[in-house]
């Protein structure tokens, strides 16, 4: 969901490889602490973490990382592994790493022969995220009841769907601010933290605030995104589950954003250009892609083509990805994710067997929104490219 755009970089002055350096920084921190196979846990919106922390108290120290396939086997001076801001997006990674993985395993999505391994992994990195955790100040006791209590709404959402009383009757009906509000907890936790581990107690109530909007757009764009694939396999989704529909989902993410930008600016976050080029500016695209995507036009989304076609459901379902076998997925987990392959080439989830897109292509490649107006070079803020990436028109 956050991935700064290089052309932005240039814009404000940033080298864009600092996002790479952050990003190996925290891949190495997973190896170092937690070995392996923990690098599989590296999440690119954890990076941000790291990015923020670095911008309040100042650059971390750097180390000369060895060869690597993501950065052509060159060496690189990258965020040291034992830097705060790194520890913390560890945290962060290991325990959204473990919840995917538990989430995968509830759900079916893996053969019955290989749920069992992915559960202990999943228990293995949520105890290791405590000791990460520990190590830096943060009590993440909260987070796990929060991540723990996220199956519990969603069954009490199904169960109030079902239920035959109209919904003025029910006593435990679940709203969509339920439903989001564990991963808002929990971005909310982690965010705030940044500015206690850089000695900047001023910001951690912005921070807070900014994390805890993070949260809820990243729960609601993946429910945006993931609506017509949940319906044709039959999967929860926490807009169905709600009665939510597309407009006003976005409209949410949109009053979320709005907020974001309030919290930052109230605490001159929005001053600080690592902050605009990590934070905002990415999410602001976010916003501007998913309103393309529904064919919702509003004063936050920029021009499309005349011949933009509104948001319809695809007439055929999508077909279902095949699982890996319990055999196939530990030797995609050592070939792709131990080696680094995963970070320069396409590869299949050993989870779910969806397709995923390098990592490299992740962190390097221009964001979606150079794309965001068909007559680029309009609204007068191209990059020296063409590229519109920050056109707000």
């Amino acid at each position: 969901m956050l991935k700064p755009c290089a052309h932005g970089a240039a814009k404000y002055g940033i080298d864009p490889d600092q996002w790479q350096a952050h990003m190996c920084g925290l891949c190495l921190g997973l190896r170092d602490g937690h070995g392996q196979l923990a690098r599989a846990a590296t999440n690119t919106d954890a990076i941000v973490l790291s990015v923020l922390t670095e911008a309040q108290a100042g650059a971390a120290g750097r180390t000369n990382a060895a060869p690597c396939p993501l950065r052509g086997m060159r060496r690189a001076s990258v965020v040291a592994a034992d830097a705060p801001g790194v520890r913390l997006a560890a945290t962060a990674s290991l325990l959204l790493g473990a919840a995917k993985i538990r989430d995968h395993a509830d759900d079916g999505d893996a053969v019955a022969l290989a749920r069992g391994p992915m559960r202990k992994v999943a228990d293995s990195w949520a105890t290791r995220a405590q000791r990460q955790a520990d190590s830096i100040g943060l009590d993440v006791g909260p987070l796990l009841s929060a991540i723990a209590m996220q199956s519990a709404l969603e069954k009490r959402a199904v169960a109030s769907c079902l239920a035959e009383r109209p919904p003025a009757q029910l006593v435990d009906v679940i709203t969509l601010d339920d439903l989001t509000g564990p991963t808002q907890l929990c971005a909310a936790t982690l965010f705030g933290h940044t500015a206690t581990l850089a000695g900047r107690p001023e910001n951690v109530a912005a921070l807070a605030e900014i994390g805890r909007h993070v949260g809820r757009i990243a729960h609601l764009a993946d429910a945006i995104e993931d609506l017509e694939r949940d319906r044709a396999r039959g999967r929860f989704n926490p807009l169905d589950a709600t009665g939510t529909d597309m407009p006003r989902a976005y409209e949410l993410v949109r009053e979320s954003e709005a907020s974001i930008r309030r919290a930052a600016a109230e605490a001159e976050l929005d001053q600080v250009p690592t902050v605009r080029w990590a934070l905002l500016d990415p999410l602001a695209a976010l916003l501007r892609n998913l309103g393309r995507g529904l064919g919702l036009l509003t004063g936050h989304v920029c021009r499309v083509s005349a011949n933009h076609e509104p948001y319809q459901f695809p007439s055929a379902p999508e077909q279902k990805p095949t699982a890996p076998g319990p055999f196939r997925a530990i030797g995609q987990i050592c070939g792709v994710y131990c080696t680094g392959a995963a970070c320069c080439v396409d590869h299949n989830s050993p989870c779910d067997g969806r397709r995923k897109k390098a990592w490299r292509k992740k962190c390097k490649d221009c964001c979606e929104a150079c794309e965001c107006c068909g007559n680029c070079g309009e609204c007068g803020k191209c990059c020296g490219d063409g590229c519109c990436c920050d056109c707000n028109c």
